[in-house]
């Protein structure tokens, strides 16, 4: 799933990992990569969503960053 989105704010990403959720809602976890934007944190679901929420939404999340630095795609193959 990729959403292309004008801005990168904290309320957009929060909003997208609402839509990741009920697309994959009966998923136990789910594993998500992504880069390392500081907007990619607990306290940006907690900002847009209730407190229950934010931790219902966090729980049921798996994050996993890319490197800051390094070719992240090669990391990729060699873990094949």
């Amino acid at each position: 799933m990729v959403k292309v989105t004008e801005r990168r704010t904290k309320l957009e990403w929060a909003c997208f990992i609402e839509e990741i959720a009920a697309r994959y809602e009966y998923a136990e976890k789910i594993t998500l990569v992504m880069d390392n934007l500081n907007t990619h944190n607990a306290g940006s679901l907690y900002e847009k969503f209730s407190p229950y929420k934010a931790k219902a939404l966090w729980d049921r999340f798996e994050f996993v960053h890319t490197p800051k630095h390094g070719r992240s795609l090669e990391l990729i193959k060699i873990q094949r």
